[in-house]
């Protein structure tokens, strides 16, 4: 099969026969492109030309995926989602074919199979996790194929940043409803995330050993990017710490909660206050909100909440015009 594409004003073909490596060449004319392709095709099928041959790999993409997600997925900050990603992908059929022939064809096919089940959000990060898989199996597990398929797969739009904001009634109908919760620690960590804008994930790694109680800060070793920050505590963030009956031993978690049970019981919250649409993750987009509203700027925001992106620091900053409004007249 040949796959045509136009890059720095010329027409590059590939040809592709199972067995043997692609034959590529570029033209000024896709006419020109295309009259070579169906000359080396028939060589092909007629044996007149004898393609680079290779052995063929008998591994499917399920075993690729399988073999990613043991050993690649378990190392990253985002496992649990990632792994999650993975078995998705491992249970459609598109899983079941030989990577080695696998097309973009094919990957755009897919693609359009899942737009029509899941949002298109959804999709792109299934072909990025897919074209990291192919990148690793083509550069160092052996995968015998010169390019990647999803390269040429025009993936959907990103999202539309999100701009839920957690209101006083969203606060409210969430006091109401985690009353019957038996874990106290979960009420502490929402009220943590809304006053530090801090991730799930982070508040979770935190130690009583981070927290330097004198500057009124509090390290993050690691965060999503990687990168170590120090973080200033709010009166308010502070108040949480304090009210903790825990063993503040150096060494030990502040709040000493799986990351499950803090999204089973998040799952169950929702149901109960009537809140479907919040996510934990909006009570980040809330505190950096009313960072911006209390006056901060932006370098002072993006210290607590270790956005190096001014573009995407504001993806996450809804500001309340009633609000500005009030600052505008004084």
């Amino acid at each position: 099969m040949a796959t045509f594409r136009k890059r720095n004003g010329k027409w590059q073909v590939q040809v592709r026969r199972q067995g043997h490596d692609p034959i590529s060449k570029s033209f000024i004319n896709r006419k020109d492109a295309e009259a070579w392709a169906r000359q080396v095709e028939r060589g092909l099928d007629q044996g007149e030309i004898v393609g680079p041959k290779r052995e063929a790999d008998e591994r499917t993409l399920r075993q690729l995926l399988e073999h990613y997600r043991t050993t690649i997925t378990p190392k990253k900050k985002s496992a649990y989602t990632e792994n999650y990603r993975v078995l998705k992908l491992q249970r459609n059929s598109i899983s079941e074919e030989l990577a080695q022939a696998l097309t973009s064809e094919r990957v755009a096919s897919y693609r359009d199979e899942r737009l029509r089940e899941v949002s298109g959000e959804t999709v792109r990060c299934e072909l990025i996790l897919l074209r990291q898989v192919f990148e690793l199996s083509r550069k160092e597990w052996g995968l015998p194929i010169t390019r990647n398929p999803v390269d040429d797969v025009k993936k959907p739009s990103p999202s539309k940043a999100r701009t839920r904001r957690v209101t006083f009634s969203d606060l409210r109908a969430i006091a109401k409803a985690i009353g019957t919760f038996e874990n106290p620690l979960f009420r502490q960590v929402i009220m943590f995330a809304l006053a530090t804008g801090m991730r799930r994930g982070e508040i979770l790694r935190a130690e009583w050993g981070h927290i330097d109680w004198k500057q009124s800060v509090l390290l993050i070793p690691i965060a999503k990017n990687g990168h170590t920050r120090t973080i200033p505590l709010t009166t308010r963030a502070l108040r949480i710490l304090q009210k903790l009956q825990a063993d503040q031993q150096p060494s030990k978690p502040i709040f000493p909660i799986s990351a499950n049970a803090v999204r089973l019981s998040w799952q169950r919250l929702k149901k109960r206050a009537n809140l479907i649409d919040l996510r934990f993750h909006d009570t980040r987009h809330e505190a950096v909100s009313r960072f911006f509203e209390a006056g901060l700027s932006m370098p002072e925001v993006a210290l607590i909440s270790g956005h190096r992106d001014p573009k995407m620091l504001m993806r996450y900053t809804h500001l309340d015009a009633a609000k500005v409004a009030a600052k505008l007249n004084g």
